[in-house]
């Protein structure tokens, strides 16, 4: 007899490394459990807590009884995982289905499909495609009106229907017993900035705005779905109480897109004394009232993530935020901050593309000093530095710029784990052909003297000597503009500070 008539209908559900510390909750997978749970057996593996993870899965798979591996793919780290472990699943155990899901495996889903080793992509949210698919495979009935599916058919690729963003609160509630079951949870909970014990939650999906650098707008195209405030109370009060959390890091998209929302929760989690963090956008917030912003920061809100992305009029145009954000009001608006003491945390792309090189240049040179006047003005400002990486939101003026001035994406997944461009979707070495070395240097160098300046309140680590030193080794660069071969700054924070970086690393 074959071995797959012996197999059972069991499901690996793998979470590739993402971070070489402070785990957070492997909240993809978490939910497809949640949609799988009492229907399939099922278990996590998590790459980020495990010394060998191949191992693990190869180890569940010999004894015969999983059918299924789904994986979550986010550009970047967990690539290097997430590639050669499915390859060797479908070499060694063609009989087993392998499903990715994730960032990556939707934008780029002709690589993925094409490699011969991946038999489906979940596109967006897959608390009811995935099970469904699993449904469809077991019982061998259709899959072809299974929404937010994309598979091969006859040597083309289906894009099933998209699904409408379902109703947060009615999906079932994430399963942190069972994932306890495996990694004990204290492991999820680190000690960072926010408090000793912080998680890691999404209380919506998507963003209902179409920024043309943004991976996230190809999927949900510009809708956003949330949990109420009572429904992420109660799951936050539920994780307190029973895990000892004391801070949260909400990692949804746009978490503040609702005024009303916010305030509610706020009103909810100032009883239970927990520090909170998420991303939003300046011209959303810039219209809440000083009641709301008040209310935020006496129930914990300590920082906010927000796209700053440039100083320059014209290219926030071309990125299509959908709204009304200005440098004006980039300005004004971390002065508003201020008198809340809520710590903005502005996000700059630096390197867009441009007619020549010169423009390209003085692109760079303009946002490095409105990044230098966003500190005069609240020198708290906490600042993220990306290099512009173009993102397949077909149709968008930044990206068909990008397009025309050569650039193109890899065409395998094994030339996405190549040291080209390993660090590409963590936008620090985009190979983008509009950008010469001397452009890369110079964001580069700036970010290194901006960081021996102002140290990120975030490094948790750095003493208050340490702090003081290295500010005062930055400060003529900084003063001066000079940016030219900071090594001596270079060195202190690799080898003495150990200088952490909120951009890859988070909190």
């Amino acid at each position: 007899m074959h071995k797959f008539e012996l197999m059972s209908n069991k499901v690996i559900l793998f979470n590739p490394k993402s971070a070489e510390h402070k785990h957070k909750f492997p909240n993809s997978i978490l939910s497809i459990g949640a949609s799988i749970d009492g229907k399939y057996d099922y278990v996590f593996v998590d790459g980020n807590r495990e010394k060998n993870p191949e191992e693990r899965i190869l180890n569940y798979l010999k004894t015969g009884e999983f059918k299924y591996f789904g994986s979550t793919v986010m550009p970047g780290p967990q690539l290097k995982q997430a590639i050669p472990i499915t390859k060797k699943i479908k070499e060694l155990y063609p009989e087993v289905i392998n499903i990715w899901g994730g960032y990556f495996a939707s934008n780029q889903h002709s690589a993925v499909l094409e490699s011969g080793y991946i038999d489906f992509v979940i596109y967006g949210p897959g608390d009811f495609a995935f099970p469904d698919l699993l449904n469809a495979l077991q019982h061998n009935t259709s899959i072809e009106n299974i929404e937010n599916l994309i598979y091969i058919k006859d040597g083309k690729i289906i894009r099933t229907h998209k699904a409408n963003l379902y109703d947060q609160d009615a999906l079932p509630p994430l399963p942190y017993e069972k994932l306890n079951n495996t990694y004990n949870l204290n492991g999820y909970l680190g000690k960072t900035y926010l408090g000793k014990r912080t998680l890691a939650y999404h209380s919506s999906v998507g963003c209902p705005f179409t920024c043309s650098f943004c991976a996230v707008v190809p999927i949900y195209e510009a809708k956003w779905k949330a949990k109420s405030a009572l429904a992420v109370y109660n799951d936050i009060k539920f994780l307190k109480d029973t895990y000892g959390a004391d801070a949260i890091e909400f990692h949804d998209n746009n978490f503040f897109v609702s005024e009303k929302r916010t305030v509610e929760f706020a009103s909810l989690i100032k009883k239970e004394n927990m520090v909170w963090w998420g991303e939003g956008r300046i011209d959303t917030i810039n219209k809440y009232k000083d009641e709301s912003l008040a209310i935020m920061r006496d129930a914990g809100c300590k920082m906010i993530f927000f796209g700053a992305e440039t100083g320059n009029d014209a290219i926030l145009k071309k990125m299509d935020k959908g709204g009304t954000q200005t440098a004006g009001q980039i300005r004004s608006f971390a002065a508003r901050m201020a008198k809340f003491d809520i710590i903005p945390e502005y996000s700059f792309v630096l390197g867009s593309p441009a007619e020549n090189p010169q423009k390209a240049m003085e692109q760079i040179e303009e946002d490095i000093a409105f990044i230098k006047e966003i500190k005069e003005i609240n020198p708290n400002t906490e600042i993220i530095i990306y290099i512009y990486s173009p993102v397949p939101t077909e149709g968008s003026e930044l990206y068909k710029a990008a397009l025309n001035a050569g650039f193109s994406f890899p065409k395998t997944l094994e030339e996405w784990i190549s040291p080209r461009w390993e660090s590409f979707d963590l936008r620090k070495n985009p190979l983008t052909p509009w950008l010469t070395p001397a452009m890369i240097d110079k964001i580069k160098n700036f970010e290194t003297v901006l960081n021996g300046y102002y140290p990120t309140v975030s490094d948790i680590k750095l003493s208050s000597f340490q702090r003081k030193l290295i500010r005062l080794i930055s400060t003529f660069r900084y003063k001066t503009g000079f940016f030219h071969y900071p090594y001596e700054l270079k060195a202190l924070q690799k080898f003495w500070l150990k200088y952490r970086q909120p951009e890859i690393e988070g909190f």
